[in-house]
């Protein structure tokens, strides 16, 4: 049996202080990989521990939001970077991504060499949220290929409130991902894993997500593979959650499976492109509103 294992670090983060929030990861990092782990999972915008670490009422909280976030190319990165080739296990690092006009929810896939993967940002962002409003979505969804002691595996990735739209897990599977990372910060009810048990099932992918613990959010990370079949389910207490994946077993489900991709009917689903919004829903909610400004979309 071919084990791919994803680590799911369920931390809870030092407010928004980012030295201390990526010192943290590291530990979490040295002990999935001493549990075998081939890959590390960080929950949502890890960098700021998805605290806004300010009072949203001031007037230069935009700005204050804005200088929080991390390039690319920046330390941040760099240092898991270096930490995945001491390793020899890749990391999905998460953290508020410098970008202009303003920051985006991102993650950065790491491979054991220390390579980037790809970085993939948010692209259903909630307006109904403060920070969520004051980021930029992103543009695209992302699938790549993750070099592992077992052989390539297709990775892709959504984010928190991307997993309740079914067209990002439908994308990811049609781009040729096997299994789907998700960091996550909200609480997890018996709905959302079930709505997430369905993301598995219906595209049969293998999927794992990553949320904050008790005293931040809830925690339960939990991990499905390609048949919404349970593989790992947390629960509130911090800790490093092994979510072992038999990929000899999830490419001969997907290949016998009837959902996935083989008997959709794309050309009657027009709709599904079309960008306007209907009562009763609204985009344009306030939220909590003052004083962050909407992002453009």
């Amino acid at each position: 049996m071919r084990r791919f294992t994803i680590a799911l670090l369920q931390m809870l983060p030092h407010a928004n202080d980012l030295g201390a929030n990526r010192d943290k990861a590291v530990e979490y990092c040295r002990t999935a990989a001493a549990m075998g782990a081939d890959l590390a999972l960080f929950p949502e915008i890890w960098s700021t521990g998805y605290t806004e670490g300010f009072d949203a009422g001031r007037s230069d909280a935009r700005d204050l939001w804005i200088a929080q976030a991390q390039p690319v190319d920046g330390d941040y990165v760099a240092h898991f970077r270096r930490l995945a080739v001491e390793l020899d296990m890749a990391i999905a690092c998460t953290y508020l991504q410098e970008w202009d006009p303003v920051p985006r929810n991102s993650v950065t896939l790491v491979d054991r060499h220390g390579e980037i993967v790809f970085t993939y940002a948010k692209v259903h962002t909630c307006d109904f949220f403060p920070m969520e409003a004051a980021c930029a979505p992103g543009d695209d969804f992302h699938v790549g290929t993750l070099d592992t002691s077992v052989g390539p595996v297709q990775i892709g990735a959504m984010i928190c409130y991307d997993r309740e739209h079914p067209e990002s897990a439908r994308v990811l599977m049609l781009k040729g991902a096997e299994i789907i990372i998700t960091p996550n910060a909200c609480g997890l009810e018996e709905l959302r894993l079930g709505q997430f048990q369905a993301r598995a099932f219906e595209n049969a992918v293998g999927l794992a997500m990553t949320n904050y613990p008790d005293g931040h959010c809830n925690g339960h990370s939990i991990a499905y593979d390609a048949a919404g079949r349970l593989i790992v389910e947390a629960g509130g207490a911090e800790g490093v959650y092994l979510a072992p994946f038999d990929l000899d077993a999830l490419r001969d489900y997907r290949a016998k499976t009837v959902w996935g991709n083989a008997f959709r009917r794309p050309h009657r689903y027009a709709v599904i492109t079309d960008p306007d919004v209907a009562a009763p829903f609204d985009d344009r909610r306030d939220g909590h509103g003052k004083p962050w400004e909407r992002t453009q979309r």
